[in-house]
């Protein structure tokens, strides 16, 4: 009898949990249905200040740009009552700022069925239609590769009628790498980003803008990031291990050239100016490294062109000057040289280095631009004076008025240059000072400011001996 009394009062309790529990769910359903459907339910009824609540409350999420969520609600209210025209048009407004274009073109019109004839809406939905034609003329343009008109279009229509575009903020930060404008590269997808920190495309646009600027450290934190999100990215990939070479090569250049190994370095520097042509913010030191090795080498037509190329990019960078102007000297460009160097002391009066290479310069330009009394003589300038008179003698009698009729004018002029040679040349302390830059040119036969002239005029006469005489002649000859 106990143990039955028991039973009955277990299944009555078991009952009486079932019974709460199902109250307590049956109670929790009903708070949901009034909070959350409530507005939507009262919208039915038309309760306007309800509805105004949900707007305001899809108002909320666009201002945080929580915008699935605003469609959301949006979407239910429809769902509740079909007929709810203005949650139409801000669904519509909201995909047309995602340029979802074709899902807002169709709540515009669901709206104007409606409300046919509304003006400020058919004007949204004008914008709808610039803006969805702004951005595939944009997208048109890049590919015949007008990019400033395509930034043009994606800045001033496009992100003014859609500005939570995703497609069209990406395409602007990469027409920007385009255009080279790095640093609002670098801005805009910083707001990209701000949104959504793990956006690849943003990371790795960024981490090129930056690389383009020449700070390769930031770079490859941006890359970095973006390949512990995805390892496998393959532009990612391609332009972590792209930098992590140029690197690699530059320091291998650099590392050559302190060794002294100049011509490793040299393949080192220009394999390196290979890997990104376009890389110009770091490109400039690669081809003033690259110059002063090859002035160091000797090599100065090469070394020419690689400073010309460093001062291309930067005009300014007063070492690739410096470096240009003794890299013409090697190729005897004196006045080129001169030039350079001028500008050179101009920008820093103050560094000796710089103006003695001017004076070096300055030295070498009126040397070559007195007469080569070597080459007159057709000698070099180690030839002992035994070898310097027998040139003489033999160029005098070739080029003799006597022996040369028919071409008398010019063998006189041939004829006094050889005579001023020999003066010059002849002479230990002359070719000593000549050999030193000095003026000695007019130190000539007959001396006097007036030149060497071995036909002068006024009577006077120049007598040439050479010994021995010429040959089947006398000892001498006169004028």
């Amino acid at each position: 009898m106990g143990l039955n009394v028991w039973r009955v009062s277990s299944i009555d309790f078991i009952a009486w949990r079932g019974l709460v529990y199902t109250v307590y769910i049956l109670h929790f359903v009903c708070i949901c249905q009034f909070l959350f459907l409530h507005p939507l339910v009262s919208a039915q009824d038309g309760k306007p200040g309800d509805v105004a609540e949900l707007f305001e409350r899809v108002s909320r999420s666009v201002k945080v740009k929580r915008y699935s969520e605003a469609i959301n609600d949006l979407n239910a209210a429809i769902e509740a009552d079909p007929t709810l025209s203005e949650a139409y048009r801000h669904k519509a407004s909201i995909l047309r700022q995602l340029c979802r274009y074709e899902e807002s073109e169709n709540s515009y019109k669901k709206f104007l069925e409606m409300k046919p004839g509304n003006s400020a809406v058919e004007k949204e939905l004008s914008q709808l239609h610039q803006s969805r034609d702004a951005l595939n003329t944009a997208l048109s343009l890049v590919n015949s590769g007008d990019f400033s008109k395509s930034l043009e279009y994606v800045d001033k229509v496009v992100l003014v009628f859609s500005p939570a575009c995703s497609e069209a903020k990406i395409l602007k930060v990469k027409l920007l790498l385009l255009v080279n404008d790095y640093s609002s590269a670098i801005s805009e997808t910083g707001f990209i980003l701000k949104e959504d920190e793990n956006n690849l495309e943003a990371l790795l646009i960024r981490g090129r803008a930056y690389y383009y600027l020449a700070d390769h450290d930031v770079a490859i934190r941006h890359y970095q990031k973006g390949l512990r999100l995805d390892p496998e990215h393959s532009e990612l990939k391609k332009a972590y291990f792209g930098l992590k070479n140029l690197l690699k090569k530059t320091k291998s250049a650099e590392d050559n050239e302190s060794r002294g190994k100049l011509r490793l370095a040299v393949e080192d520097y220009r394999a390196a100016l290979a890997l990104d042509p376009n890389h110009t913010a770091y490109n400039v030191n690669l081809h003033l490294g690259l110059c002063k090795v090859l002035v160091k080498l000797g090599r100065g037509k090469d070394a020419v062109s690689s400073c010309t190329e460093a001062l291309n990019i930067d005009g300014e960078l007063l070492e690739a000057l410096v470096q240009r102007g003794e890299a013409k000297l090697l190729v005897e460009d004196f006045e080129g040289a001169v030039a350079d160097m001028r500008v050179a002391a101009e920008k820093s009066p103050q560094d000796m280095k710089i103006r003695q290479t001017l004076m070096k310069a300055e030295k070498a330009l009126k040397m070559s631009q007195r007469k080569d009394w070597y080459k007159i003589l057709g000698i070099s300038k180690t030839s002992s004076i035994s070898e310097i008179k027998k040139a003489y003698k033999r160029l005098a009698l070739q080029w003799h008025p006597d022996k040369n009729v028919d071409n008398r004018e010019e063998a006189e002029a041939k004829f006094r240059d050889i005579a001023a040679a020999y003066e010059v040349l002849g002479d230990e302390e002359k070719r000593t000072r000549y050999d030193q830059g000095e003026d000695v040119e007019e130190m000539g036969m007959g001396g006097g400011g007036g030149g060497f002239n071995p036909f002068g005029g006024g009577g006077q006469q120049f007598t040439f001996h050479f010994e021995g005489g010429f040959p089947g002649g006398g000892g001498g000859f006169h004028f």
